[in-house]
């Protein structure tokens, strides 16, 4: 029987995918899982007895990932759960900047006690004028799940549109149009769109990139969209630029007192992934992932793992072992089984950065002693038992 806690609620029919092996706890201390949104845990005090964090989400910025990894808590999050949710927001958001829609709308409410409304809007409409988005270039800084849906849609709507993303994967690839341009470089994309929005995640390589100097590369009139990080945009520099005409306007999802009911700015209260749809893909890609990783000990879309994928174990034993990712390791720990004459029949070893991750299955069930011995290991940081 394993158990799982929820830090936030979770979505009821992500919930009903957990089987009569699992229960519910209300103490978080009795948790083999975890479950979570938005809750910080940086500050919270790791269970000895927690294996896994699943993040109903994409960001895990509210998750100690070092201080998991070394204690052998897998994290997990639910890349393109909510990708469509996000997607449709990002085509609303660069329609509200490209027509001031959003004026127009307070100029009727600030007037709706005029019995001349209608002819008073004829006449007021043109300050609310805009451009439409065909024969735009638009250009999408990171080809993920979300940027491609991106930019297939845009396609469809007559937009000239460039990506730009070095480590584009194979799914991401084969899902693109075939008719959105590959950028060369990110300059690329700064000097030559007319709209430009970003969809990479938040690292330190990232971090600021649309800064002075990259704006200062964008056209004149610029618009720039943010869905992804507020921290990966110098919007101090944002403002400047809307100040100088150099931004048109800049629509972020990501509320601050920087950006907040300033002159340009279109401020969305998060709302990316806040669709009832979203939040179900979420809860059940989180749940149907522990839910393998606690059976069967296999890793998918973890943070601060690596993938590894052995399926159901058909044998007596399986181990798991988490730990450093250095050399001779694996020779460590097949001589722990071969003094004790245990037959290793399947193995997969994976590495992520500075820690790894080692799956066997055995003829026969790991012994305590043999545990030990493993556990012992300099640079292990966790032996698990998954049968």
């Amino acid at each position: 029987m394993f158990k799982y806690h929820c830090l936030n609620p979770i979505a009821d029919v992500g919930l009903e995918k957990f089987t009569k092996d699992y229960e519910k706890t209300g103490d978080v201390n009795e948790a083999d899982g975890i479950l979570v949104r938005s809750a910080a845990m940086h500050d919270m005090e790791l269970p000895e007895k927690l294996l896994a964090v699943a993040r109903a989400g994409a960001g895990v910025n509210n998750i100690p990932l070092d201080k998991c990894a070394e204690k052998g808590i897998v994290v997990f999050n639910t890349p393109g759960a909510n990708a469509n949710g996000v997607k449709e927001l990002v085509i609303a958001g660069m329609l509200l900047a490209c027509r001031d829609i959003v004026g127009g709308i307070n100029w009727v409410n600030e007037h709706k006690e005029d019995e001349n409304i209608a002819k008073a809007a004829e006449k007021e409409k043109k300050n609310f004028a805009g451009t439409e988005v065909q024969d735009k270039r638009l250009g999408i800084i990171g080809l993920g799940a979300i940027g491609v849906k991106v930019a297939n849609v845009a396609k469809h709507m007559g937009m000239e549109v460039y990506g730009y993303d070095p480590y584009v994967s194979v799914d991401a690839a084969w899902n693109l149009s075939r008719d959105v341009k590959h950028a060369l470089s990110v300059d690329e994309i700064y000097e030559s769109c007319d709209i430009i929005t970003i969809h990479v995640p938040l690292l330190d390589s990232t971090k600021g990139m649309v800064d002075e100097a990259a704006i200062g590369k964008m056209k004149d009139g610029v618009i720039l969209l943010n869905f992804a990080r507020d921290l990966l945009v110098d919007e101090k520099a944002v403002l400047d630029g809307i100040g100088k005409g150099k931004i048109r306007k800049y629509v972020t999802d990501f509320p601050n007192t920087t950006t907040a009911g300033k002159e340009g700015c279109i401020v969305i209260p998060h709302l990316g992934a806040s669709t009832e749809e979203s939040e179900d893909n979420c809860a059940k890609m989180a749940v149907k992932q522990m839910m393998n990783y606690l059976e069967n000990g296999n890793i998918l879309n973890s943070v601060n793992y690596p993938k590894c994928d052995m399926g159901i174990c058909t044998q007596a034993g399986r181990i798991a072992i988490f730990h450093r990712n250095k050399a001779n390791m694996i020779t460590k720990f097949t001589a722990c089984f071969g003094d004790e004459g245990v037959n290793i029949t399947d193995m997969m070893n994976k590495s992520k950065g500075e820690v790894a991750y080692t799956m066997m299955d055995l003829e026969s069930p790991a012994t305590d002693e043999m545990i030990g011995r493993l556990q012992s290991i300099a640079g292990v940081f966790r032996v698990r038992v998954v049968k």
